[in-house]
């Protein structure tokens, strides 16, 4: 963060309800919060926040930027999404406010067309990328793969001895 962005440190929100997502298929959001929790302790500047699980579900950008505003009026939040993005957020609720409010920060994923007409609020960032998603690593737990060098050790280990994903 500190080395490409201004920012201060990073929120990564645990969503319990992405309107984008059956919430059959996601792991319980406590365990996906303990899950970055153990993800990040040893980085200074990530943070994993929870501040969705006391919002109304579905989950929506807008009223977290929203809620978050107005319980932390001191700091500015700037949302961060991949490249892929970009082209469904037309479809998020109150597009138009968000582009008008807000500031995004987009890192490049391979795989994801350049779309030509980006907002101007919308800041690029070539970031050096990791061919590994979560929905691979879920594969791999239950086709029996082991993902000890995909993700931190105490991860995996969460993981195995809960037996998540299986």
């Amino acid at each position: 963060m500190k080395w490409q962005t201004d920012l201060d440190e990073v929120w990564l929100v645990v969503s319990p309800q992405n309107p984008l997502k059956k919430k059959q298929t996601l792991l319980n959001e406590y365990d996906r919060l303990h899950l970055v929790e153990l993800s990040i302790e040893n980085h200074p500047y990530l943070r994993a926040s929870n501040i969705e699980f006391s919002l109304p579900q579905p989950s929506y950008t807008i009223d977290t930027l929203i809620f978050l505003e107005e319980k932390f009026p001191e700091r500015t939040f700037v949302p961060i999404i991949g490249s892929d993005n970009i082209a469904s957020l037309p479809k998020w609720k109150n597009y138009e406010a968000l582009m008008k409010h807000y500031e995004f920060y987009c890192y490049k994923r391979n795989g994801s067309s350049e779309n030509k007409s980006i907002p101007d609020n919308i800041k690029i960032f070539d970031f050096p990328q990791i061919e590994i998603s979560s929905t691979y690593i879920r594969n791999c737990i239950k086709t029996g793969m082991p993902v000890d060098f995909l993700v931190p050790e105490r991860v995996a280990d969460y993981i195995r001895d809960y037996k998540l994903y299986k």
